[in-house]
């Protein structure tokens, strides 16, 4: 008897234990609002047009008249290379043409000196007076004069290119701007050596305009293409993570960016900077709009993806079969009514990966989505209790 008693006694607590419990929906409401499908990720802010401003020469850096945030036009100059090697290199160019050219008035007035004699000397020839070996000298000198007339003048050019070369040369002396804008680097310092003989070095860099800022951002391939010119984007930075800064994409570059085997691309993101708030170098976290839904029924995305099939709630005879007939179907939801989950046909359109945009009349604004359940008994205070032996 003791034995049939324990064995009743088991036999209730496993059919208590494996009872099922009720279950308790979770509901959310259908609202109408604004979908929107983004791309997020993460870009730079940088300045539309960056100049960098180098030395075609080299030299020591005598003068420093820009630093950091100093506002230049164009033509100002920034830094003066010390010019007085490329000063000697002028004068002594100058003294060469000088000479180039003061040998031309004297191989000019030797030319004449040849042709008068040349011109008198032939007349003697037809009265007998001198030979004609002394015509056909004379000749030959005026002929070689000419001929060194010609060469003092390619001189002479060649002297004003090499003069020319030269003051170039001491013009680069002088670091200009060469747009309006806002130096944000500066690389060099009085004193410093700068040389430019294999690359030129960059001294300054100038953002043209402030201004107008863009970001660039990193796109991963698989979403590139979502991704279109003209698109609004949204982004915040750290300094203003409660402000958020519009713009609008206005480039898609092609060229690939490849880091450890993931593929990006830039897409570029324009954006007003009147207050000048946004500084070059910024990280931005941006949200371009691939696609927006506004004044449509949503539902939480937990709602298409809720069923009761298989859930111990599902017991129900009434869940269980509504779920296995619609189980093949489209996307549903499931609705609370009358303390019951009935299953709804729906046609779902853009999703934002919080919410789904749903199309046609099977739902109206306000209707109860279920988004989950749990046992009505769950309670962390109430524990079952263990039978022992």
């Amino acid at each position: 008897m003791a034995i049939l008693g324990l064995l009743a006694i088991l036999i209730f607590y496993l059919a208590w234990q494996s009872r099922t419990p009720a279950l308790r929906y979770i509901t959310s409401p259908v609202t109408r609002g604004t979908i929107q499908k983004s791309i997020i990720t993460t870009g730079t802010v940088n300045p539309v047009v960056t100049v960098q401003v180098g030395s075609y020469v080299s030299g020591i850096i005598k003068e420093l008249y820009c630093d950091y945030n100093t506002v230049v036009k164009a033509g100002q100059i920034c830094a003066k290379i010390d010019p007085r090697p490329y000063q000697l290199i002028v004068d002594q160019n100058k003294a060469n043409l000088a000479s180039a050219r003061a040998q031309l008035e004297k191989d000019r007035a030797s030319l004449a000196y040849a042709k008068t004699n040349y011109e008198r000397d032939l007349s003697l020839l037809k009265e007998g007076v001198v030979s004609q070996d002394t015509v056909d000298t004379d000749k030959s000198v005026y002929d070689q004069g000419k001929a060194q007339v010609a060469l003092d003048q390619a001189a002479i050019k060649q002297h004003q290119a090499a003069l020319n070369a030269a003051m170039v040369n001491l013009g680069y002396t002088d670091i200009v701007s060469p747009v309006d804008g806002v130096v944000v680097s500066r690389s060099i310092d009085v004193g410093q050596t700068v040389a430019a003989s294999f690359q030129t070095p960059t001294l300054f860099l100038i953002a043209k305009d402030l201004t107008k800022m863009q970001v660039d951002t990193n796109v991963s391939e698989s979403d590139v293409g979502q991704a279109k010119v003209g698109q609004k984007a949204s982004f915040t930075v750290e300094a203003y993570p409660n402000k958020p800064f519009w713009g609008e994409v206005t480039q898609i570059r092609q060229a690939p960016i490849t880091v450890q085997n993931v593929v990006t691309y830039d897409v570029v993101v324009s954006v007003d900077n009147p207050q000048l708030e946004l500084l070059p170098g910024m990280t931005a976290n941006t949200r371009i709009i691939a696609d927006e839904r506004k004044d449509v029924l949503r539902v939480p995305v937990q709602a298409i993806r809720f069923s009761p099939y298989g859930l111990a709630g599902a017991q129900d005879k009434s869940a269980a079969d509504n779920a296995a007939k619609h189980k093949k179907e489209g996307s549903r939801v499931w609705v609370l009514r009358n303390g019951q989950p009935v299953a709804v046909p729906v046609t779902t359109g853009l999703s934002d990966n919080s919410n789904v945009e749903i199309t046609g009349d099977s739902l109206k604004e306000g209707d109860q989505v279920i988004v989950n359940a749990i046992a009505a008994d769950n309670n962390p205070s109430s524990k079952r209790p263990r039978l022992r032996f």
